[in-house]
């Protein structure tokens, strides 16, 4: 079921499962692949080259990524991600600050909501592209933007993967496990379609189009009215536990 209202969002962030959620953003991006074309050349950008390619197939193209004309680019299978998008918002994303991050925040501000980090993220990836198979310790809000992709995850997180498992890091990998498909709950997105995705619950993402590009705004220590989600507890729990390492926690999955 689609959430549409805040009050009915305000029900729903606090336990899986992840859900759809209507977000009136006004903010229009470039074309997807005039963005890759420009990000690809940022120091700060990260992405994988995938592909049956041998292995010194996928070492060319990775040598390549950033220089290679585009039209190339877009037919080798990749994933891309950008966690500091801050870095364009003089240029590739004029505006976004304005018109986005300030208009969610004081979304949540008015309706009892705190965050300890609300930051966008950008992916990018072509056609047969999957991310890994792994959880955040974030909140996030999925917006597609251009393409189209699958998000896949679990109606009961807690049968794959409990929120304790999970914040020691014991799901990431390249592939996720195998599991019945009754469990699994795969939401295919379109552009301008937004997702829920709690926090500590497993997920993958896969690209059913040429060129899909998203745009996640992550929340950190999220709480509403001085509660935080379900499954961020046991975060909030481990770090009483190991406070030397409630800032050493990054948020990005180290193995995009």
């Amino acid at each position: 079921m689609t959430i549409s209202t805040p009050d009915d969002f305000t029900q729903r962030w606090r336990q899986p499962p992840n859900f759809p959620l209507e977000v009136a953003f006004d903010y229009t991006f470039l074309p997807a692949v005039d963005v890759l074309d420009h990000v690809r050349r940022d120091e700060e950008v990260r992405f994988t080259i995938l592909g049956d390619d041998d292995w010194q197939v996928r070492m060319d193209r990775t040598a390549a990524f950033r220089t290679a004309p585009i039209g190339e680019i877009v037919t080798w299978p990749f994933r891309l991600v950008h966690f500091n998008l801050g870095r364009f918002y003089d240029d590739l994303l004029g505006g976004f600050q304005e018109e986005v991050m300030i208009p969610w925040r004081t979304h949540l501000s008015a309706r009892g909501f705190t965050w300890q980090r609300l930051a966008p993220i950008l992916f990018l990836s072509t056609a047969g592209a999957s991310s890994t198979y792994h959880n955040d310790n974030s909140h996030g809000l999925v917006w597609q933007v251009d393409g189209t992709k699958t998000f896949h995850s679990y109606l009961d997180p807690d049968k794959h993967l409990s929120a304790g498992a999970a914040v020691v890091g014991e799901t990431t990998s390249e592939d996720p496990p195998e599991h019945a498909e009754a469990d699994r709950q795969s939401i295919t997105m379109s552009p301008g379609d937004h997702l829920w995705s709690h926090a500590l619950t497993p997920h993958w993402v896969t690209t059913e189009s040429p060129l899909a590009m998203s745009v996640t705004l992550s929340h950190g220590g999220l709480c509403h009215q001085g509660h935080f989600s379900e499954r961020e507890l046991a975060l909030r729990g481990y770090w009483d536990k190991n406070p030397a390492e409630a800032w050493a926690h990054d948020l990005r999955n180290v193995r995009y």
